[in-house]
């Protein structure tokens, strides 16, 4: 007899195949010819329950370019293997077309020459599009948001998020979890969870801190093309770690696999024949949760920003990773029989913002919010003749120009910028709004702070975030992507442990080699301390480039990077 794992195993050899995860069928002609919607939207429908996944939309309501990483090193059992492919190697390893709308889309392989053909991406008035689409064919489609949803741009800074809560509202989500949402402090949060959402806040790890009980609802039931499904979700675990801990000291997180394998029991219990768990874990520590926690369907993973055209198969368990930034939509049919996912046909769909029609309700909403403070948003700042991206394990153009405002602005000779993997990206030649500073700078603790640090400290720093990235156990990876420097050049060995990773440090300026003992001027932002003082980093970064009028920044080889 055939095992529930083996029907599984069929479907995903049927995507890579059949072309159901979106990039196989049309791509090809796609490379030769116009996109339509209608082949972007194509999809047989398949089983009797319908998900619809969206995650890291961090706030961008409009289209934009998002140039996706060249650095995303797995370690450990995840190397080499998705998400931690890139560029040639990720064309090769989905059978991709090179040049066409999929490779864009997916890689940063030919990212200015191909935006030029293929053009922005994303835009909620296009995924409204889409969603209505699915609904049209599937009325009881589950849309489900992954977080990190209400910040990440200038409006929604200003607004406190309320912009993109009025548009998920409106798109007709129907949960979600989070992350950056939390960085409004816990006052706005309750005050949006408890009287602005039209549906649940989803989190089964998030407790009380004092009293270590449970403080959100876990889990929702829902029942869909005649099953019961529970939506169990899961806030980022590292809250406290990553963001600031004085802006919700009321609550403490954290993976709690027993926590999570109780509450699959649970919902099993009540009645519950598909388990989904909406995730924002991350797609390693998904991957090593779901190995460990057993009775979870499907993991619709967020955080990490993972776009990968196929369901990755763990167990019994599907993972799905929808991208970021509004590019993508996820799409799973699931055939579900007897209190068993038998089945699956997935479609990462890309939103290509010049083929999609925009949904003109969206469109009028999103204009509406956006009235108030167009003005600001569209001063013109500078210009760029160089590509600026960010996304990726190591430095990227916006981050080095950021570095380099820091530095001359606030007279460091070492410059900070986090790692963080939000940021939309310019072509060369774009005009620079004020509203791009912000949607590579926007957050609540933006202060720019300038200090002294030896060499010892700033070392210590390096091999701290380092470890958080590429430590071989993907629950210790509690951050983003490796601190960007700006006059500090170094080398990593991702295969080292902490403390042995960071060699080589030396100011890039004079090529002096760091001194352990000796003291430094530092200068940067996105301190999770209290207090933190300094000017805005948005207001740094457009004071330089007002004075550079137009900018040009060329892709630094300051990092070696081996083990890899």
């Amino acid at each position: 007899m055939i095992s529930r794992r083996e029907f599984l195993q069929a479907s995903v050899a049927a995507s890579a195949i059949y072309g159901v995860s979106g990039f196989g069928n049309w791509s090809k002609l796609a490379a030769q010819q116009a996109l339509t919607q209608d082949q972007l939207l194509q999809f047989d429908d398949f089983g009797n329950v319908t998900l619809i996944h969206i995650t890291d939309i961090h706030a961008q309501l409009k289209p934009i370019w998002f140039r996706e990483p060249e650095w995303n090193i797995g370690v450990g059992e995840a190397k080499g293997v998705p998400p931690h492919v890139v560029g040639q190697d990720f064309i090769k390893m989905f059978n991709l077309t090179p040049q066409s709308p999929d490779a864009y889309a997916l890689t940063y392989e030919d990212f200015v020459s191909l935006g030029k053909t293929y053009g922005k991406m994303g835009g909620m008035d296009r995924v409204a599009t889409v969603v209505k689409s699915i609904r049209a064919a599937r009325p009881e489609a589950l849309l489900l948001d992954g977080g990190d949803t209400w910040h990440g741009s200038m409006t929604s800074f200003l607004t406190k998020g309320q912009d993109v809560v009025n548009v998920m509202n409106a798109l007709g989500v129907e949960a979600m979890t989070s992350h950056w949402e939390w960085t409004y402090g816990t006052e706005r949060v309750k005050e949006i969870v408890e009287t602005q959402l039209n549906f649940p806040f989803l989190g089964a790890n998030i407790f009380d801190a004092e009293w270590d009980e449970p403080a959100f609802e876990p889990y929702q039931f829902f029942e869909r093309g005649g099953i019961k499904i529970a939506v169990i979700g899961q806030a980022f675990p590292y809250m406290p770690i990553a963001n600031p801990r004085w802006m919700f000291p009321e609550y403490s997180f954290g993976i709690r696999e027993e926590r999570m394998q109780e509450m699959v029991d649970e919902v099993r219990a009540a009645g519950a024949e598909l388990v989904v768990c909406l995730s924002h874990n991350g797609f390693d520590v998904d991957r090593k949760m779901v190995s460990r926690v057993k009775g979870i369907d499907v993991i619709l993973t967020g955080h990490t920003h993972d776009a990968v055209p196929e369901p990755v198969l763990v167990g019994e368990t599907i993972l799905i990773a929808s991208g970021s930034h509004g590019k993508f939509i996820s799409r799973v049919d699931l055939d579900v029989r007897d209190g068993r996912m038998m089945g699956f046909r997935h479609k990462l769909i890309p939103i290509f913002s010049d083929v999609i029609t925009p949904d003109a309700d969206m469109a009028s909403l999103i204009d509406a919010e956006r009235a108030p403070f167009k003005d600001q948003l569209e001063e013109k700042i500078g210009t760029t003749e160089s590509l600026l991206y960010r996304r990726g394990n190591f430095q990227g153009t916006w981050d080095d120009l950021i570095c380099d405002a820091i530095r001359s602005e606030r007279d460091a000779q070492i410059a900070m910028s986090p790692g963080v993997r939000w940021g939309a990206s310019l072509m060369p030649g774009d005009a620079i709004t004020r509203e791009d500073i912000h949607n590579v700078t926007s957050m609540t603790y933006g202060q720019c702070y300038r200090t002294e640090m030896t060499g010892e400290f700033i070392h210590t720093i390096l091999e701290d975030v380092a470890d958080n990235l590429f430590n071989p156990d993907p629950y210790y990876q509690q951050g983003g992507d490796m601190v960007r420097l700006g006059g500090l050049g170094f080398a990593i060995d991702v295969t080292k442990p902490i403390g042995q990773r960071i060699t080589e440090m030396t100011l890039v300026d004079t090529g002096e080699a760091i001194d352990a003992a000796k003291t430094y001027t530092v200068a940067g932002w996105a301190s999770v301390n209290e207090g933190t003082e300094g000017p805005q980093i948005w207001d740094v970064v457009e004071s330089y480039i007002k004075k550079q009028g137009t900018v040009k920044v060329d892709p630094t080889n300051s990092v070696k990077v081996t083990g890899i």
